[in-house]
């Protein structure tokens, strides 16, 4: 996992606080996995999810180094996501499974089950 310099206080955490904006433009923060790979970050997620749908109407987002349950510990950064097919985000997919290993696999077996359809966000620095 290599990091970029627009997202270097991001480096080292576990969790994100990632903002995505409603159409009003009011924030609505959450806590996710994310993994870095040069001026690019991945993060997978359900492709019903409401950051998803805010997503898709405006890729604009901010990011802060967060706690699983999203408390904010570090710099806020700016950056501008897109939703990627799980099969467009290999690469994303790829380094996801190389920091997270075994909970990653677990969680990805347990959407499998479920029929749950992950896509994978793709954010560039802004």
């Amino acid at each position: 996992m290599t990091g970029s310099t627009a997202f270097a206080s991001l480096q080292g955490h576990k969790y994100l606080n990632l903002t995505t904006y409603r159409k009003n433009g009011e924030g609505v923060p959450t806590p996710v996995w994310f993994a870095l790979q040069g001026e690019r970050m991945y993060i997978v997620t359900q492709d019903n999810s409401g950051k998803v749908k805010r997503i898709r109407n405006n890729g604009k987002v901010t990011m802060a180094p967060s706690d699983a349950r999203g408390k904010v510990l570090g710099e806020e950064v700016s950056g501008m996501a897109r939703v990627l097919s799980f099969e467009e985000g290999v690469a994303g997919d790829q380094v996801l499974q190389h920091k997270y290993g075994l909970m990653y696999r677990a969680f990805g077996f347990f959407w499998s089950l479920r029929r749950i359809t992950p896509v994978i966000l793709e954010v560039i620095p802004a």
